[in-house]
Parts: C-alpha cells; structure tokens; sequence
C-alpha cells in the first residue's frame, strides 16, 4: 500500500491547486469556496535519483518507485462539526490516510476568495484542530457507550480499553489533539485501531511567500516543535514540469517545493528507502526507521521474513562506482548481514532465504 496523506483546509487555502501541482491532475479548482466535493485522490511516484541510477548500472528492464497517494477533501469552516459549511463528514474519507497535511494561508489576493476575515494562520490553524478534536470526539464517546456495558462483565481487556478511550476523551475534550501525547505502546496501538485524526502525525505548509509572512508566526511554529514547511502553492503549480535549466533561468531552486513536501512526509512519518536492482527491474521500497533486515524482507515479499537467512548489502553509491556487484565484491565492499542488521536508507539489498 502506498504511503497516504490527507490534506485538510480552509476553503480557498491552496488544497486543490496544491493537489493539481502534485499529481498533475486536472481537477476543478474555480475560484470560490467548497469547489472540491467528492474527495480528489492521486497516487504520486516519489522521484528518485538512486533508482534512475542503479536502473542504468544493472540495465533493468523496469524502473518502480515509492509513492505517495494524496486524498483532498472539501474545505472545513468554524463549525463544520455542527453542520456549517458543508459539515465535516469528508473528515471521513482520510481516517485511513498516514498522516494530516495543514494548509494554511499565508498569501493575500484578492481575486482569491478569503472565507475568513483576515489572513491568520495560527487561527486557521486551531479552527482545523477543533473540526478534527470534534470528529475524534463522536468516535470515541460512541465507543466508550459501547464498552461501559460490555465492562459490567469486568473483562480486563474490556476495562483496559476503556480506561485508555476515557484518557483520550479527556485529551480531546479539553481541545488537545492526541498527536504528541505520551502515549503507551498499548495505548496507542489501541487508539490506532480506531484511525483517530487527531492522533495521525501532521504537518503544516504555509501558503505563500516567506518575505510575506511575519516572523512572530514561524517563531511560534518553532517555539511549539510543529514541523512545517513554506510553500508558494500557486508558484510550484506553474512551475511543475519546469526542467533543472528551467528552474535556474526563473531563479527557482533547483530542488521543487513538491519534493521538499514528499521528503518531509517520508521524515514526519520516520520511513526510510532501501532498494533492489537487477535486470528485472530497480525499485525503491517504504520501511520505518530502525527496522532490521528480516523486516525489509517481508516489504519485499512475506516468506523472505519468515524464511529469511541472510542479506547481501551495500550502500547504493558505493555500487555506482564499483561499476556493479561483480566490481564491489572484489573490493570487498557488499557486506553479508544477519537478522539484527538495522537497514540504513539507502541500502541496496539482496535477501537470502529459505522461501
């Protein structure tokens, strides 16, 4: 399954042009609030230097790398959860997204429809975080309903679950997100069984041009430790398929601002790369940070965990100038590794097992 991030937003904040920049995808962005109805939703290859490389090193036949599908819902307003606007019921289509993008505007125009008074993204921001505390409310206050009859029993995995929903409505209703708490391992695989959004890491972009936006708003973005990144939206969507020599000739960075936000979500979400090369085919594959070769093993198929012995592994740029496996070998540089080996990104491994 590819990596998934929900975008949620204010109308008119950037959600749908930020999309279409993304993906590449034509979508209805009119000017004018709650435009995007039915959640858009686009599966993004994550570009990648290391797989163009080692495809052309090995001569493979298929070049398959990560991706990222991002789900664009309907725009949220103060009160979406007491049905303004058009309600919060799209809140539904990303509880099973990895992750939360914010997109908060920064930019003023006046051909672009403003539904708030004035630009304040601090404020736009906890609009959002009430709309999502709300919708995680509903979830667990049903379930608590549910689990104070079955308690009755005193079944301890009865009691103990609820002894974590009523920590969590707490949390929730004293307007606090649940992302960030100092959550147990039992209790936070438990949450997680319920997809709450508020538990989901996120990140912030602000929308627009960072000499436009004040100092005390990214001083209160780094007091607070939440991760965010500048972006002029409306920049990246005229800019998509500008080449390298493109870039430079408009004074852009070389690097776009879209793979900048592919990057941080790989960083908030803590996934690292590791990848296989062959004449098959070179591919880039998704693994959380700190997990062990047995585990990379099964991202490539489940018995290569299960039966897994040993892997062959190399950093990818020292196979690039040894000129190939054959070539590394010699110089004694592809290293044989066990089941407690912590892959590192990127690593390019060959797994050997008893599938």
């Amino acid at each position: 399954m590819p990596l998934s991030i929900g975008i949620v937003g204010l109308p008119n904040v950037g959600k749908s042009t930020l999309f279409k920049s993304i993906t590449k995808k034509q979508i209805d962005c009119s000017n004018y609030p709650f435009c995007t109805i039915n959640p858009n939703i686009g599966v993004v290859a994550v570009p990648d230097e290391r797989v163009e490389k080692l495809a052309e090193l090995t001569k493979s036949a298929k070049k398959i790398y990560t991706t990222i599908e991002f789900i664009d819902i309907a725009g949220l307003i103060k009160g979406a959860s007491k049905g303004e606007g058009l309600g919060n019921k799209f809140l539904a289509n990303i509880r099973e997204t990895d992750a939360v993008l914010y997109i908060l505007r920064c930019f003023s125009n006046s051909k672009v429809i403003n539904a708030q008074n004035a630009i304040n993204p601090l404020g736009d921001k906890e609009t959002l975080d009430t709309e999502l505390i709300f919708k995680d409310l509903e979830v667990v206050e049903k379930r608590i309903k549910g689990l104070q009859k079955e308690a009755r029993s005193n079944n301890k995995k009865v009691l103990e679950e609820l002894k974590i929903l009523d920590k969590a409505q707490d949390f929730l209703g004293k307007g606090i997100v649940l992302f960030g708490q100092n959550w147990k391992d039992n209790e936070k695989e438990i949450l997680e069984s319920y997809q709450l959004l508020t538990l989901k890491p996120r990140l912030y972009l602000l929308n627009g041009e960072e000499k436009n936006i004040p100092r005390d708003i990214l001083e209160e973005f780094d007091k607070e430790g939440w991760q965010f990144l500048i972006l002029d939206v409306a920049t990246e969507l005229e800019a998509a398929d500008f080449t390298g020599e493109e870039r430079k000739e408009f004074e852009l960075p070389l690097e776009s601002g879209l793979d900048i936000l592919i990057k941080k979500s790989y960083e908030l979400l803590n996934l690292i790369t590791f990848l296989t090369t062959g004449l098959d085919e070179t591919r880039a594959w998704t693994l959380k940070k700190g997990s062990k070769a047995p585990k990379a093993g099964g991202v490539v198929h489940s018995d290569f965990e299960k039966c897994f012995i040993k892997a062959d592994i190399i950093n990818w740029r020292e196979l690039i100038r040894s000129g190939g496996f054959a070539g590394a070998r010699e110089k004694g540089l592809v290293r044989i590794e066990g089941k407690d080996y912590i892959v590192q990104d990127g690593d390019v491994i060959e797994i050997k097992s008893g599938a």
